[in-house]
C-alpha cells in the first residue's frame, strides 16, 4: 500500500521542499511523505478531526509524533490529565514517520566519554542512569504494541576506517569500566562472519541494547491508546499564533482558538521559528535521506551475509544507519541536502544509493522501492532538552534528540508529562532538564530567518570538512 492509497481526498499535497529554518509553519492538512513506513502501516487510526470552533483544555500538546503522543499518553495514564493534541498535518506526520526506526540506549549525539568531559563523572553517571531508564520506558511501550514489528538484539557500531577502531576501543572501555555497560569489541572477521558482510567494516563495538521498530505502527499504537484514555487528537490544526494573558494560553488555529492552562511543544525537526519565542532558532534542522530496497533474494542474503536484524550505524560523522527489515528489505539512511529547496535534487539520493552499493557490492543495481527525506532536530550542544524555559509560564518543550529520538522520545514524553503535572523530581537536576536550549553567543547575530543562508553556509562548510575527514583522511 502506497502513501496515496491512504490519503483522504481532502488532504493537501505533501510538500517535499518544506524547510523549517525559513518557513513559518509546516503546512495545513498535508499528506504524508512517501515513506516505507507510511506504505506499510495500513490505514491510520481514527482521530478527532480538525479543530472546529473555540475550545478549552487543561493541557495542549503541539505535535503528534512520538514525543507529543507519549506525553499525552502518560498525562492520561499516570496523572489523569486528558490533553488536547494539535497537529498541523496528519498524525505522526513529521520525524516519526520518516526515521530509520532505530531505538538505542542513547539520546542526543554525544558519546558517554564526552558526557564525562563536559559535565564530570558524577553527572555523567546520573545521566547514564536516566538514559537507561529511558530505554526501559521505550522497551515497555514497544512490548505493549507488538504490531510495531520489534527487532531486538542490540546495536552494532561499525568502524569504517582502521583508525576508528581506537575510538571504539576507548568508548568500549569507558562504557564497561565507568558505566558497567556490557559493550564489547568485535573483530572485522567476527562482524562479517556472524552479523553482516559490510565491505566498509574494520571491526565494531557491540552494545546489548538496541531495538528496531516500524515507527509508524508504534506511533499509531500510541495514538489508539491515548484516545482510549480520553486524549483528543486534532490533525490539520496548525498553531498559527499563541498569546498568553493572565497565565492562560490562547492558541490560534484555522478552525478556532484553543484555550489552555499549560502547553507542551513536541515538534522536533519540524519546529518553525514562528511557533513560540522560547523555540525561536533553538535547533538546527538537518536533513536526512532514507531508502528501502525491494526484498533481498536468498542469493543476495547469502552474498551480503546479512544475518543480523540489529540496528547498525557506522563511525562517519555523516553516518550511515541501516538494518535488515522483517521482510528482508534493507533500509539505509544518511545525510541529505543542506536546504529544503534543494532536497528533491536526485544527486542526494544518488549519494545514498552509492553508499549502499559501496557497503554491499552484491546489491549494486537493486531496485529501490521507497525513498524519502526528513528533518532531524539537532541542538547546538548536541543534547536534547525537556524543560520549562520560563518558570513563570506553564510552557514546556521536548526537542533536540539529534537523530536518537525513536527510543528516548518515549521517556522525554513521560518526563514532560511529569513536569506539566507539577512534579519536581531529582532527575530534573540533570543538564538535559535544568537548562533551556540556547545558541552560543557567536550565533546570536544569525538567528532570524533573514540570516538563514549564512547559517546554511556554515553547515555547507562543515559538511565538506566532515566528508574529507570521513573519506579522505
Amino acid at each position: 500500500m502506497k502513501a496515496e492509497d491512504i490519503r483522504p481526498s481532502h488532504l493537501n499535497p505533501y510538500d517535499p521542499q518544506y524547510d523549517p529554518l525559513v518557513a513559518r509553519n509546516p503546512g495545513h492538512g498535508a499528506g504524508y511523505a512517501p515513506t516505507y513506513w507510511v506504505g506499510t502501516a495500513g490505514r491510520p487510526p481514527d482521530d478527532d478531526g480538525p479543530v472546529c470552533g473555540d475550545m478549552e483544555a487543561d493541557v495542549v500538546i503541539v505535535g503528534s509524533g512520538f514525543t507529543g503522543l507519549s506525553t499525552a499518553l502518560f498525562l492520561a495514564r499516570e496523572h489523569g490529565i486528558r490533553a488536547v493534541v494539535l497537529e498541523a498535518n496528519q498524525s505522526a506526520w513529521g520525524c516519526t514517520s520518516r526515521n530509520g526506526g532505530q531505538g538505542q540506549n542513547a539520546s542526543g549525539r554525544l558519546y558517554r566519554s564526552q558526557w564525562i568531559e563536559r559535565w564530570g563523572k558524577d553527572v555523567a553517571l546520573k545521566l547514564d542512569a536516566e538514559i537507561r531508564e529511558g530505554f526501559d520506558t521505550f522497551k515497555n511501550l514497544v512490548a505493549e504494541f507488538p504490531e510495531c514489528e520489534p527487532q531486538p538484539g542490540g546495536h552494532l557500531y561499525i568502524a569504517h576506517r582502521d583508525r576508528k577502531m581506537d575510538f571504539l576501543r576507548n568508548e568500549t572501555r569507558v562504557m564497561r569500566e565507568v558505566f558497567g555497560y556490557d559493550a564489547r569489541i568485535l573483530s572485522v572477521d567476527a562482524v562479517r562472519r556472524d552479523y553482516v558482510d559490510d565491505a566498509d567494516c574494520r571491526g565494531a563495538m557491540h552494545e546489548p541494547d538496541g531495538i528496531g521498530v516500524h515507527p509508524l505502527k508504534l506511533a499509531f499504537g500510541y495514538l489508539r491508546k491515548a484516545r482510549e484514555l480520553g486524549v483528543k487528537v486534532h490533525p490539520a490544526s496548525p498553531v498559527l499564533g499563541m498569546e498568553t494573558r493572565n497565565g492562560v494560553h490562547y492558541l490560534q488555529t484555522p478552525g478556532g482558538t484553543v484555550k489552555a492552562r499549560a502547553v507542551g511543544f513536541a515538534t522536533g525537526g519540524y519546529t518553525s521559528n514562528g511557533l513560540h519565542p522560547s523555540l525561536r532558532s533553538k535547533i538546527m534542522p538537518i536533513l536526512s535521506n532514507s531508502l528501502v530496497t525491494r526484498p533481498l533474494t536468498q542469493e543476495e542474503l547469502a552474498a551480503t551475509n546479512f544475518k543480523t536484524t540489529q540496528v547498525i550505524t557506522d563511525t562517519r560523522t555523516l553516518r550511515f544507519y541501516y538494518r535488515k527489515l522483517p521482510d528482508n528489505r534493507v533500509q539505509i539512511g544518511s545525510r541529505s541536502s543542506i536546504t529544503g529547496a534543494d532536497a528533491p535534487n536526485p544527486v542526494h539520493m544518488a549519494k545514498l544509493v552509492e553508499g549502499l552499493h559501496h557497503k554491499f557490492p552484491a546489491l549494486k543495481g537493486i531496485q529501490v522501492d521507497y525513498s524519502w527525506w526528513g528533518w532531524v532536530d539537532v541542538s547546538h550542544d548536541m543534547m536534547p532538552r525537556i524543560t520549562q524555559p520560563d518558570p513563570r509560564q506553564s510552557v514546556f518543550y521536548a526537542v533536540g534528540y539529534g537523530g536518537n529520538g525513536v527510543s528516548f522520545s518515549a521517556h522525554a514524553g513521560r518526563r514532560m508529562a511529569q513536569r506539566i503535572a507539577g512534579q519536581n523530581l531529582k532527575a530534573f537536576e540533570l543538564p538535559i532538564y535544568n537548562s533551556s536550549l540556547e545558541y552560543p553567543n557567536v550565533f546570536n547575530m544569525v538567528r532570524s530567518e533573514a540570516f538563514a543562508p549564512f547559517r546554511r553556509m556554515g553547515q555547507r562548510f562543515l559538511y565538506h570538512w566532515y566528508h574529507m575527514n570521513d573519506e579522505k583522511n
